[in-house]
């Protein structure tokens, strides 16, 4: 029987959001800041610009949880607290996004699929995604194995991203049936 398009291609869609981190967030830190790990990259120069890093068990990286989210949902293999856990012993502690994106891309191949692409939005004030996109789609896109578009945008200073509390962010892939 052959697979219908329903079965064949599938949307998923991520969420996620995190504080930033004050600096007895930092596991071990010693009162040392937390770096800034955002899209598979580490912004250093917003670092310097004294943007914090964000609260997790992770590396708190919003725009790899979300994606993987994504990638999950349009699987059908649940969500990422189900994939790794949650918590300071989860699978996911103390891990750095790329990571946890090349772990479930390759879940999700075993399972049949393949990803034609993916869509990330950040919703924050801070850092200023701009200078950083073209960086950020290479290494998401390569931790993901598919081509990973970053857009951006703010709340014009409405909820906690407004008031620079944090990051938000959006995601969405779309997922193919691998012939099996």
């Amino acid at each position: 029987m052959q697979t219908s398009i329903l079965q064949a291609v599938r949307v998923g869609q991520g969420f996620d959001a995190h504080r930033f981190a004050v600096s007895s967030d930092a596991p071990s830190s010693g009162g040392a800041a937390r770096e800034l790990w955002l899209a598979c990259i580490r912004w250093r120069d917003d670092e310097a610009r004294g943007v914090p890093g964000l609260a997790g068990d992770s590396d708190g990286d919003v725009a790899a949880h979300a994606l993987i989210d994504a990638m999950l949902s349009a699987c059908g293999l649940g969500d990422i607290g189900e994939f790794f856990g949650v918590g300071s012993d989860s699978a996911g502690a103390g891990r750095h996004g790329a990571s946890m994106l090349q772990e479930v891309s390759r879940a999700c191949a075993e399972h049949g699929w393949a990803f034609a692409n993916a869509t990330v939005t950040l919703v924050c004030n801070n850092p200023h995604v701009t200078k950083h996109r073209d960086e950020a789609m290479l290494a998401m896109s390569q931790a993901a194995g598919m081509p990973v578009s970053l857009l951006a945008t703010t709340t014009d200073h409405m909820g906690f991203t407004g008031a620079g509390e944090g990051v938000a962010a959006i995601a969405t892939a779309l997922a193919v049936r691998v012939a099996q």
